[in-house]
């Protein structure tokens, strides 16, 4: 079936110059929204429509824009704090979020003045469109640096038709980000971008979305016919804007995310203690040590995202530096020990808790962060990164200080 959803649908910005409040408190502002039915869009496996008809009335899909094209130019610093407070709140609005954001920078640092994505740009930051991601094809699975469907040109217009497994929120979202090969007769790894907005696309449902976590995500298959403007496709080449941008930015906003989950599972953990001690003169209950175990993981965590996070800035006007084995190699795993250290500190809060804990009744349960954080080794599974790194990781020379 064909899945429809207007754009006309979106609502529009108040603007820059009329949106009242700093960045962390229009975050939090969302935050709390998306809180309150983060049970309910789990229970369901519903897109968390409340939390994002609150981000766009904060006006928070558009902040990475240029201002001179009517955003607000927040810096990766500012949408990784955006992540991370909307991953307290709600997962699979966090996780969201942060892919609509990875392809807004994909589109941002890689315009090269093209007016037609500099129109989309506009757009994005005056009606508030939140772009979906198509990179996850047929048999190829989580493999993104290999395509299958072929960009065909048609005069000044190009069409593809691609069997995407998985579009997260793709019948919520106003436009959609997808690789594909450059040509026909290209092969699977010289890749394009090209961006997309509801018109120039059909979706086409294959599979559905049910599974432990992350069930607001909506990740369902579809098969993509597209026909849009030339002018729509990234000139750069797509191995340059997956190493430049695409990779690191997902790794820091999807780890932002797994963070936030992680804080989300301590901070319930921390009230369970304090309910205990309330209420038996002060004794600590049996699992006390997971919560400390839990809360140092938590430190561990933001240390090494904020750490990762500072490398990047540093990186990102060095092409020779950002395209470096030992860069590359960092930022990649960065992934894999996000996702880890996420999980085991969720697994530490859970057995703090106890029987609280475990009870999908308890105001105390840990169960619906349980359920999405296992999602992080498995999203672009671990295995694969640690299989594809082990060759590259052999030329790296190992560091003779700390410091290094």
């Amino acid at each position: 079936m064909e899945a429809q959803r207007s754009a006309a649908g979106a609502m529009p910005a108040q603007g820059p110059g009329t949106i009242r409040g700093s960045l962390s408190d229009r975050a939090k502002a969302a935050r709390e929204v998306a809180e309150r039915h983060a049970g309910e869009v789990d229970a369901q496996g519903r897109f968390p429509r409340e939390a994002f008809d609150e981000i766009r009335r904060q006006g928070l899909l558009g902040i990475m824009v240029p201002r001179a094209l009517g955003g607000e130019e927040a810096s990766v610093r500012q949408i990784v704090d955006v992540c991370y407070a909307l991953g307290q709140g709600c997962a699979s609005t966090g996780l969201i979020y942060a892919m609509h954001q990875v392809k807004m920078a994909c589109i941002v640092r890689h315009t090269r003045g093209s007016a037609a994505l500099e129109s989309i740009l506009r757009r994005i930051a005056a009606e508030q469109l939140l772009l979906a991601s198509s990179t996850t094809e047929g048999k190829g699975g989580g493999n993104v640096r290999s395509s299958d469907a072929a960009i065909v040109p048609e005069g000044d217009q190009v069409t593809l038709e691609r069997a995407a497994t998985v579009i997260s929120y793709g019948t919520e979202a106003d436009g959609l980000v997808t690789t594909a090969r450059r040509s026909v007769d290209a092969p699977p790894n010289d890749q394009v971008l090209l961006v997309l907005l509801k018109s120039d696309y059909t979706l086409e449902w294959l599979q559905g979305w049910d599974t432990l976590g992350m069930r607001g995500t909506r990740s369902e298959g579809f098969k993509l016919r597209a026909r849009a403007p030339a002018a729509q496709m990234l000139a750069e080449p797509y191995e340059r804007i997956h190493s430049a941008t695409m990779v690191p930015s997902a790794h820091l906003m999807w780890g932002a995310v797994w963070t936030g989950i992680a804080a989300a599972a301590v901070g319930r953990t921390q009230a369970f203690v304090r309910d205990v001690m309330r209420n038996s003169r002060g004794q600590t209950p049996p699992g006390v040590a997971h919560y400390t175990q839990a809360l140092s993981t938590l430190q561990l965590l933001r240390g090494q995202l904020a750490s990762a996070l500072e490398r990047y800035e540093q990186a990102m006007s060095d092409e020779k530096k950002i395209a470096s084995l030992e860069f590359q190699s960092t930022i990649t795993l960065l992934k894999v020990q996000i996702s880890e250290l996420a999980t085991t500190t969720v697994l530490s809060a859970l057995r703090a808790c106890g029987l609280s804990g475990y009870r999908n009744d308890s105001e105390f349960s840990i169960g619906r962060h349980l359920r999405d954080v296992l999602s992080s080794p498995i999203m672009i599974n671990n295995e694969r990164i640690l299989a594809n790194l082990a060759a590259p990781s052999l030329m790296t020379p190992l560091p003779t200080t700390i410091g290094a």
